[in-house]
C-alpha cells in the first residue's frame, strides 16, 4: 500500500510540474528560464520514479500479476 501511495504522489507531482511549464510557457513572454526549470524538475521526477519501480520489483515489495 506504500508502493502505491508512493507512485501516486510521484505521478501527481511529475502532473504538476508538466502544467506549471505549460503555464509559464504561455504566460512568460520574456527570457524566463522557469519553463526549463520545471521540465527539467519533470524528467527528474520520471527517471526517479522509474528507478524505484525497478527496485521495487527487484525488492520484491510490488509483483506482476497477470489479467
Amino acid at each position: 500500500m506504500l508502493v502505491r501511495l508512493i507512485v501516486l504522489v510521484v505521478i501527481v507531482t511529475i502532473l504538476f510540474c508538466l502544467g506549471s511549464g505549460l503555464f509559464f510557457l504561455v504566460k512568460d513572454r520574456n527570457e524566463s528560464t522557469r519553463v526549463v526549470k520545471a521540465l527539467t524538475w519533470r524528467i527528474g521526477l520520471s527517471v526517479l520514479l522509474f528507478i524505484f519501480l525497478m527496485l521495487s520489483f527487484w525488492m520484491g515489495w510490488i509483483k506482476p500479476h497477470g489479467l
